[in-house]
């Protein structure tokens, strides 16, 4: 499966005010490993960035007068997502101005569902931990995983950052700067980051008595009496 965790910056919240992308990151993951290849850019809105989003991203209006427009940049944009599931925290917001980015061309490319599928992993986080704040930064606490660098939001670190907190939250491989590591660089720093351990004693094998074998056997049978069969003996 190709994934491509995404991430954008705004002038402000709202498209329908006609608010405007000012940055897009983007990470493939293929069978939910890196593969090493993003996407990013800058973009000029043609419109002023608020303050209070500013105060967020740190992406000036002076930043971004030399940088291209959406229309310059959409062909390659479309081109890295088309066919992919897109992992987005907060999908709805990333997605409605994506969407909008695309009316606004008037070339009839429709919506981003008519190319990708979708995950929202704030939807996940809520599921999987209830009750407790699931934004990025809360995320990566819990997980474990360094965000000091992220003293503003920007859209391609916040896209690495989601795609580690997205593969731990699954279940699958963490680490996105090991992954995109060749061998020889693995091979340089130690075996992709392994200490062989070389005096090791060996490990003690302690064996169930008679008693603890007949206690066993009788605790399975109270068990088997509730009408659910003890999944040791499935």
């Amino acid at each position: 499966m190709r994934q491509i965790v995404l991430d954008t910056e705004t002038t402000g919240l709202d498209p329908a005010q006609g608010h405007r992308i000012i940055e897009i990151g983007a990470v493939e993951l293929i069978g939910r490993k890196p593969t090493g290849s993003t996407f990013h850019t800058y973009i000029n809105p043609m419109r002023m960035v608020e303050q209070g989003a500013i105060e967020v991203h740190g992406i000036t209006n002076e930043f971004l007068q030399d940088k291209p427009v959406f229309s310059e940049i959409a062909d390659d944009f479309l081109k890295f997502i088309d066919g992919a599931e897109l992992v987005i925290h907060n999908a709805a917001f990333d997605v409605g101005f994506i969407d909008h980015e695309f009316a606004l061309l008037n070339k009839g490319l429709g919506r981003t569902r008519d190319y990708c599928a979708i995950l929202d992993t704030l939807s996940l986080a809520r599921e999987r931990r209830p009750g407790q704040k699931n934004n990025l930064d809360a995320l990566c606490r819990a997980f474990g995983i360094d965000n000091s660098n992220r003293t503003f939001h920007g859209a391609l670190l916040d896209a690495e950052l989601l795609a580690d907190v997205y593969l731990l939250m699954t279940g699958g491989q963490t680490k996105l700067e090991l992954a995109t590591q060749t061998k020889a660089q693995q091979q340089a720093q130690g075996t992709a980051g392994w200490t062989p351990v070389t005096n090791k004693p060996d490990l003690k094998v302690v064996r169930a008595t008679d008693s603890e074998l007949q206690a066993h056997e009788e605790r399975l049978k109270v068990i088997a009496d509730t009408g659910v069969p003890p999944l040791w003996n499935a």
